[in-house]
């Protein structure tokens, strides 16, 4: 029997689907629905310190890229941290964690970098009750232009520094956020395990413009005919967060860092996916605010299926069986050899996998006409790149076939499709410009 409990830096939840810090999380009316629906936990919307309120804009503060059939794509957002009173957050933090103790939950902080304004908010949010702290060291704007957020998270000192104190004035487990807008994301990552911190959380949201409206001449979202750069987020950065997730989780000075991951993530293969590459759970936004917080019951019921199916006991036999198989480029094997092959069956005779090969490519997609449309691949000029299965609107028409190693007649050693390649294409080889 698969057990989907999870047991995150020692954070305790009976799943390891989290909502991450954002709207979603802002106050206990929209929490209390969320662990009605079945999320395991939540990260409470960024709080920041006492003081000056924090005033978001009244007008658009989210774009959408939309794929034609009007689905989201890519979401931007320029909403600061809760503009809520720190105490009133303070005081549903503790009486949603009173409510629901078997629920992870999480408090994200942003406060400006300055131990004496760390420790205070440390002090209130301990006294919650709360599982845990998450520093928000990733927001991209708003935030970052006053010297938070991603101005921390983009120098490995300051997220070092900042880990340090939180760990020497709380007991509470500390998950750094970590911003995806850096070169490298392992040296905030190593910056962070060298504070202290418990775990690491990522991705935060990438520095973006969506777009820009043709008739006015200005960009999206706009308020009151200005608008500013925000964060991405959404299906269109899975992707880039998978590689930040495995670059971490692949890192021997990161080894036994927990992941909590972030971005893109919509359904139950998405999670899997992170945790094969080495996360301990996921955290979701997006798609929660597409499509409601109900999503969480295919996210459950598909991973708990996954899991029989592949015979993983529990969420954290999952974590990193994916790793071994990521490396450096160098290390691929270019003996390998792949070709594509056309079910004739199956081909629809659109030509579009000629067209582009043709066009782009390899032209290694002939094009015949013998009393009817046909398409066949030449094995010579064809390197396998996968372009043409990529764009077949039919699903496996067209697929990859390994080539299996042959033996050299001259040498009497087995050889790779590709070093015969090589040796029919070599100057020195009598047959290399013979008519095949």
């Amino acid at each position: 029997m698969n057990d989907l409990k999870s047991n995150f830096a020692g954070i305790e939840s009976p799943n390891p689907f989290w909502l991450a810090s954002a709207p979603p999380t802002d106050k206990a009316y929209n929490v209390n629905r969320a662990f009605e629906a079945g999320w395991g936990g939540v990260v409470w919307k960024t709080l920041g310190e006492e003081g000056p309120p924090i005033v978001n804009v009244s007008g658009p503060r989210y774009e959408a890229l939309h794929g034609k059939d009007r689905s989201v794509i890519g979401f931007n957002n320029i909403e600061l941290i809760t503009d809520r009173p720190l105490q009133l957050n303070l005081q549903e933090i503790a009486q949603v964690k009173k409510d629901w103790p078997d629920r992870a939950l999480v408090v994200s902080l942003m406060v400006p970098c300055q131990e004496t304004a760390w420790k205070s908010i440390l002090t209130q949010v301990e006294d919650t009750g709360a599982d845990g702290l998450e520093l928000n060291f990733g927001c991209p704007h708003g935030m970052s232009e006053r010297g938070m957020g991603a101005a921390v998270g983009q120098v490995p000192d300051y997220v070092e520094m900042v880990t340090g104190w939180c760990k020497e004035y709380s007991r509470l487990p500390v998950i750094v956020k970590l911003t995806p807008n850096v070169t490298n994301i392992r040296q905030p990552a190593q910056a962070a395990k060298k504070g202290g911190a418990d775990a690491v959380s990522l991705i935060n949201t990438i520095n973006s413009v969506m777009s820009v409206d043709l008739d006015s001449l200005s960009i999206n979202p706009t308020i009151d005919a200005m608008g500013t750069h925000g964060g991405y987020c959404g299906p269109a950065v899975k992707p880039i967060a998978l590689h930040m997730v495995s670059d971490i989780g692949r890192d021997p000075q990161c080894e036994g860092l927990p992941i909590s991951a972030i971005g893109g993530i919509s359904n139950w293969r998405d999670a899997a996916e992170f945790l094969l590459l080495g996360a301990g759970n996921v955290q979701v936004c997006t798609a929660a605010m597409t499509h409601g917080f109900k999503i969480v019951d295919d996210m459950i019921d598909g991973l708990s299926r996954f899991m029989k199916e592949k015979g993983f006991a529990s969420v954290s036999d999952i974590v990193g069986q994916a790793i071994p198989s990521l490396t450096d480029w160098q290390h691929l094997n270019l003996n390998y050899t792949v070709k594509a092959q056309i079910d004739q069956e199956l081909c629809i005779k659109c030509g579009r996998c000629h067209i582009v090969c043709e066009d782009t490519s390899h032209q290694a997609i002939h094009a015949r006409h013998n009393g009817e449309r046909r398409y066949e691949v030449n094995e010579e000029e064809c390197v396998g790149c996968n372009l043409c299965v990529t764009v077949c609107p039919v699903e496996n028409c067209l697929t990859l076939r390994k080539l299996e190693n042959e033996v050299d007649v001259r040498t009497g050693q087995r050889v790779s499709p590709a070093e015969k390649l090589q040796w029919t294409r070599h100057p020195n080889n009598p047959m290399a410009n013979a008519d095949p």
